[in-house]
């Protein structure tokens, strides 16, 4: 079977990537800022019992931001209108917000400024859930599993403040 592309699916398929590429590069300076800091300051910390195993984080990310890149694609593909136009803004405000925290916490140690930024991320993916299944329900709960790990994260981030 010979798969052939037409120009509007290779674009499709080149969108697709970017979409992907993008998310896991924001993941990967996430990551870069993280590793410095878990092997170094981080175990000096008190952690609540429930704090997972450090190896965990990574590949949970790692679909999350995959799940991110798709639920993007297919905004993305939706007609432009003034609510897709603020579904991609939405989108970036958390996607930079996200990049932020681990610099912050990690490599700041700022735990408090952490928890804040973490509140702030988990608002702007709330609101990006209803914007996005507003305008294709896919994309939105796509996005329901990162709002879970984020509301995990920041209840880890305040235990640590709490403890610390």
């Amino acid at each position: 079977m010979v798969l052939s592309f037409n120009r509007n699916s290779m674009k499709k398929l080149l969108t697709f990537i970017g979409c992907i590429v993008l998310t896991l590069a924001v993941g990967g300076l996430s990551g870069i800022a993280t590793v410095g800091g878990v092997k170094g300051w981080y175990t000096t910390l008190l952690k609540p019992a429930f704090n997972p195993p450090n190896y965990l984080f990574g590949p949970v990310w790692t679909l999350l931001y995959l799940l991110m890149g798709v639920s993007l694609y297919i905004i993305l593909q939706e007609q432009a209108t003034p609510a897709k136009k603020r579904a991609l803004v939405i989108f970036g405000v958390q996607l930079s917000l996200n990049a932020f925290w681990s610099i912050i916490f990690f490599n700041f140690h700022e735990v408090g400024w952490a928890l804040i930024e973490i509140i702030s991320i988990w608002m702007s993916v709330l609101l990006m859930i209803i914007t996005f299944y507003k305008i294709n329900k896919t994309a939105g709960l796509l996005q329901l599993p990162y709002l879970a790990w984020v509301s995990f994260a920041t209840i880890l981030n305040a235990a640590i403040f709490y403890l610390n």
